[in-house]
C-alpha cells in the first residue's frame, strides 16, 4: 500500500480498518465493483461500505467514479439501495431474463429418496454408478459432523476427504489441490465449497438433502 497500487480488492472491514488507521486513502478511485452485493447489502455490510466510499463520492459530482454492481441474484429491494451509488443514467444488464432459474441443458437431474441410516450405502452406488472409479464427485453436506463421517465411511468404495469451516486454510488448499490433481475422487463438504470453486471435468455433484 505506501509505494502505491492500481487495483483493490478487499473485504468491507478490512478496508475500513486502514482507512481509519491513515494507511489507505481513496478521494482518487477511478472505479469502484461490489461483488455479491445481495449479500454486501444484506449482511450488515451497508453502512461499512457507505463509510468507506463517503470518501470517494460527492452527492452530484461528475466526477464520482463509475460504479459497478455484481450479483447473482437481485431482488428490488437491491436495485433500490443501488441507486445510492449509482448516477441516474445506470444501466442495468440481466443475464437470467424470466426465468428464475437455468441449468445446462447437457446436466441430468435425480432426485432419490432415501432414509438417512442408508445414505452412505446409496451414495457409494451412485457414486460406482455416474462417475465411475476414477471420475469426480462433489458431495455437499449440511453438517460438518456429516462431512466428517461421510468421508470415512466404508461404503463410499473410492477414495474421499472432507471440507469445511474447521479446517485450517493451509489444508483447504492442498485438500482442493489434491482433488483437482486426481489424488483421490470424492470431496465431500459443507457450504464452505458452494462458492468460488473452479474445478474441471467434475462429473456428477450430490446433495445430501435440499440445499437450505
Amino acid at each position: 500500500l505506501k509505494s502505491g497500487i492500481d487495483i483493490l480488492v478487499g473485504t468491507p472491514g478490512r478496508i475500513k480498518d486502514h482507512i481509519q488507521n491513515s494507511r489507505l486513502q481513496l478521494s482518487s478511485v477511478k472505479h469502484v465493483v461490489l461483488d455479491e452485493v445481495d449479500h454486501m447489502l444484506d449482511m450488515g455490510f451497508a453502512e461499512q461500505v457507505e463509510e468507506i466510499l463517503g470518501s470517494s463520492y460527492k452527492k452530484g459530482s461528475e466526477s464520482n467514479p463509475q460504479t459497478l454492481l455484481f450479483s447473482a441474484t437481485c431482488p428490488r429491494w437491491v436495485y433500490d439501495v443501488a441507486k445510492k451509488y449509482m448516477r441516474d443514467e445506470y444501466e442495468q444488464i440481466d443475464l437470467i431474463g424470466k426465468k428464475t432459474q437455468r441449468t445446462a441443458t447437457t446436466v441430468e437431474h435425480l432426485a432419490i429418496q432415501c432414509r438417512s441410516s442408508q445414505r452412505a450405502g446409496v451414495l457409494g452406488d451412485i457414486i460406482q454408478v455416474y462417475s465411475g472409479s476414477r471420475g469426480r464427485t462433489i458431495v455437499f453436506c449440511e453438517t460438518k459432523k456429516e462431512a466428517n463421517e461421510l468421508a470415512m465411511n466404508a461404503s463410499l468404495k473410492q477414495d474421499a476427504q472432507s471440507l469445511h469451516g474447521d479446517i485450517p486454510q493451509k489444508q483447504r488448499e492442498i485438500t482442493l489441490k489434491g482433488f483437482r490433481n486426481g489424488v483421490f475422487e470424492v470431496l465431500i463438504a459443507t457450504n464452505v465449497a458452494a462458492r468460488g470453486l473452479d474445478i474441471p471435468e467434475v462429473d456428477l455433484v450430490i446433495q445430501c438433502s435440499p440445499p437450505k
